[in-house]
């Protein structure tokens, strides 16, 4: 009872100290004890000096006593009597078992068969500790081993805390006895339920003082605020009382000071991967080592733009480009090791590799090869290894997925258990292992058309081949994308070990810096731009080959798949500017209109180079997210155009120069400022027609957007649109020299091209007029000229060139 009851218990004779007869502790004691079959009443005393001086030889006696901080204690205990809690007693009632032996008192079962370590105590503290986990029935472990169920640690440092975390045993902060010590009382409780002991788990960061180096504000926030929340302090880099300094390695190439023995410098993986265990990690796994920072060759000597002979500059720059596109050509990711001897599609597909000298690399191997013997390579070909390519780093992608996320998170046995619910994680991937499995076969099967390619050989076919697996494998997992996307934000808002664990895998080579949010839409952009590839193999098809029509069929079966995705899927504010585009341009093509396409950016510059257009003319390049679509202000419009219901549109502003598939963009030059080169880029392109690299260079003029934002934009697309993860790859730093590009004297001079088109098929009239200090050409400079006046052409060239039902008879 509450008044000091003691129950002293003989076996098989009980005695009871304390409290009235009949009182309501006693009576359930007594009964409990009756049930336990002992046949000799209880006795009940208020002396335990009666029974406690241990002489009596014809029993064992038994205390049941209440308090374990009183002096009946102390002196039942100096004396060596067995003493027992109430809660042992019904303990033993309710399972209908015996009194368990143990050497020290025992108050309850609370901790029975737990083992327990302690790492990290002064020995005043952890004497205290060790009677309570004894008063509860539980085992103390000096050494750490296998046996020990739990690990009680006063800090994160020592080896026993490494062995718990390698181990996965749970480690608990002290406040866990003295809580599970409060429910003593309650013979239903046991401290080992999981639910209870979560609470008291020790956070991964308590002792430790984080800083963190190279990071975004953003990112230093969040970790900031998440070292909080995991039992941390954060202080700013270079404070002595900092004990980690955690860097961004993909930014960070030097340490701004040598640091002392005592600071752990660590990549971010650690971070993560100690939030994702609920555990610190060993620093020694994750130690930040200085990596010497990649030199990046120069293509060629930079090259003087004053060089007399203009053939050797052009040969020069074909080479600049050659070298600044090495590797890009095909480089399906990660790499793999091939035995020496084995030829390898990279170099096979190289952009200076033409299928003769694929031949030749091959060997004897390849001696039955159909590859043509020509050495300029087919567009029709161009685009086939296109196809290749992005379906090889698409592959790659879904393996990606699979391997660094959906695997580990189904693994049993994850330290700190499940990350996610089952029902979760097949919300999140859905019938990602179906579309992979398909892609995987449709690889192969291209893989061997391109290896023994010939003309004849049929594209469409294998399209055809898999076009029941496509219609089977998509739809489920794009019509419910945005499910899956909203579980992932969802679950790494509510989770803090899911968002760890996202961090971690997110910062790997193989996503390229992409979220698994990024890397799951890849197969919602996958098939209309296999449909893209396909038109462009098609249009570079002659009718007469039986391809022709297979390649219809293959698109057209695609179009099936696609038509049972949701209509809603393919609505975005993206795509309704399409329309606006394409009354702005003039001559814009009709391909241009595509369900799945969407308008991401636009940006005006001015051309610095001879190509897509003169060097001056103000270009606005509009990016898709497919495709490129460059086209040039018109130099002066002659009228607006009336659409056949009599509605007046604003005359177009713009002249369409060419729409341009991002996947012929085969690197992003983000040229140097110099005193002759301001805020300029050039892209390297390889069109299909073309048997070497273009170079598109421009000016940067549109105020509100920074050429660093834009560029990372532009090759984010190019990277999707070739299905490859690390976009940044493809950007080069170049010096401006290099590539024979300046801004000088942009201001001072203006260079106007009119190109006159004739009735007459192929008669193109040209005239390149320098106004210095002048602006757009006025109606009287061009009567001036005695050039032939565009108002005064017949109404039947104007009705002859009209384009989206709208006049191209305008100054180009």
């Amino acid at each position: 009872g509450k008044d000091g009851l003691c129950l002293i218990m003989e076996v098989p004779v009980v005695k009871i100290k304390g409290g009235e007869p009949g009182a309501e502790a006693g009576e359930k004691l007594i009964k409990s004890i009756v049930n336990m079959d002992i046949n000799i009443s209880c006795i009940k005393t208020d002396d335990v000096k009666e029974f406690g001086d241990g002489e009596n030889t014809e029993f064992e006696t038994v205390f049941v006593l209440e308090d374990f901080d009183s002096s009946d204690y102390s002196y039942l205990y100096k004396h060596d009597n067995r003493i027992v809690g109430p809660p042992v007693v019904l303990h033993c009632a309710l399972r209908e078992e015996p009194l368990p032996f143990f050497s020290r008192p025992l108050y309850s079962t609370t901790m029975l068969h737990l083992s327990l370590c302690f790492t990290g105590f002064r020995n005043k503290e952890e004497v205290k500790l060790v009677n309570l986990v004894h008063h509860m029935g539980g085992a103390i472990r000096k050494d750490f081993s296998a046996k020990v169920t739990h690990l009680i640690a006063y800090s994160t440092h020592g080896e026993k805390y490494k062995l718990a975390v390698c181990m996965g045993t749970p480690i608990l902060t002290p406040t866990w006895i003295h809580k599970a010590w409060e429910h003593r009382d309650d013979v239903q409780f046991h401290a080992g339920d999981e639910a209870f002991r979560t609470e008291f788990k020790v956070p991964p960061f308590q002792d430790c003082v984080l800083s963190f180096l190279g990071f975004s504000d953003d990112d230093k926030v969040n970790m900031e605020e998440r070292t909080l929340k995991h039992g941390g302090r954060y202080l700013e880099v270079g404070d002595e009382k900092c004990t980690h300094m955690v860097v961004e390695e993909n930014s960070v190439k030097e340490l701004p000071f040598v640091p002392s023995k005592r600071l752990y410098v660590v990549k971010q993986e650690w971070f993560w991967g100690s939030i994702q265990m609920d555990a610190r990690a060993g620093e020694s796994m994750y130690c930040y080592e200085k990596m010497d920072s990649p030199v990046m060759k120069k293509a060629v000597s930079l090259l003087s733009l004053n060089t007399p002979n203009s053939n050797r500059k052009r040969r020069r720059l074909r080479d600049t480009l050659a070298q600044l596109t090495k590797g890009t050509e095909i480089s399906p990711f990660p790499p793999r090791k091939r035995p020496s001897g084995e030829v390898s599609m990279g170099s096979l597909l190289d952009i200076s590799n033409t299928p003769e000298t694929c031949k030749d690399l091959a060997g004897e191997s390849s001696s039955h090869s159909s590859t043509p013997t020509n050495l300029k390579q087919s567009a029709r070909w161009q685009v086939s290894k296109e196809l290749y390519q992005t379906e090889s780093n698409y592959v790659d992608i879904l393996h990606t997925v699979l391997k660094l996320f959906k695997l580990p998170l189904e693994k049993e046995d994850q330290v700190g258990g499940p990350i996610l619910a089952q029902e979760e994680i097949k919300t999140i991937f859905g019938s990602i292992p179906e579309i992979y499995d398909v892609h995987t076969r449709i690889k192969a099967d291209l893989e061997e058309l391109v290896m023994d390619w010939s003309e004849d050989k049929s594209v469409g076919d294998i399209i055809l081949k898999y076009s029941k697996d496509l219609v089977k494998a998509y739809p489920p997992f794009v019509n419910f994308f945005e499910m899956s996307k909203d579980t992932i934000v969802r679950c790494e808002k509510q989770k803090p070990r899911f968002h760890a664990f996202l961090k971690i895998n997110q910062s790997k080579p193989e996503c390229g810096r992409q979220t698994l949010v990024e890397l799951l839409i890849r197969p919602v952009q996958r098939l209309p731009s296999v449909a893209l590839l396909l038109n462009d193999i098609k249009k570079h098809t002659a009718d007469d080959r039986p391809d022709k029509i297979t390649l219809e069929k293959a698109i057209e079966s695609l179009k099936e798949v696609m038509t049972h995705i949701n209509e809603d899927k393919r609505k975005t504010e993206g795509q309704k500017q399409i329309f606006d585009v394409v009354y702005e341009v003039d001559g814009c093509p009709a391909n241009l209109l595509s369900s799945h396409r969407s308008l991401v950016h636009r940006v005006e510059t001015i051309a610095l180079g001879d190509q897509p257009c003169d060097r001056g003319e103000n270009v606005t390049l509009f990016l898709f997210n497919d495709c490129l679509e460059i086209a040039r202000k018109r130099h002066k419009v002659i009228s607006s155009f009336r659409s056949p219901v009599g509605q007046t549109r604003p005359a177009a502003q713009l002249k369409h120069i060419t729409l341009m598939p991002l996947s012929q963009i085969r690197r992003v030059l983000d040229l140097q400022d110099t005193d002759d080169c301001q805020n300029s880029f050039a892209l390297v392109v390889r069109p299909p027609t073309e048997q070497e690299n273009l170079l598109f260079s421009f000016q940067l003029t549109t105020e509100d957007t920074e050429k660093s934002a834009w560029l990372k934009m532009l090759c984010r697309h190019v990277a999707n649109t070739i299905c490859k993860a690390d976009a940044e790859d493809l950007i080069q730093c170049t010096e401006p020299d290099s590539v024979q590009v300046s801004t000088k004297d942009m201001d001072s001079t203006l260079i106007q091209v009119i190109v006159l088109k004739t009735s007459t098929p192929g008669v193109v009239l040209r005239f390149g007029i320098t106004f210095p200090n002048s602006g757009p050409l006025s109606p009287v400079s061009l009567q001036a000229m005695h050039s032939p006046s565009m108002v005064n052409l017949p109404s039947m060239f104007e009705r002859k060139y009209h384009t989206f039902s709208r006049s191209t008879t305008h100054l180009f």
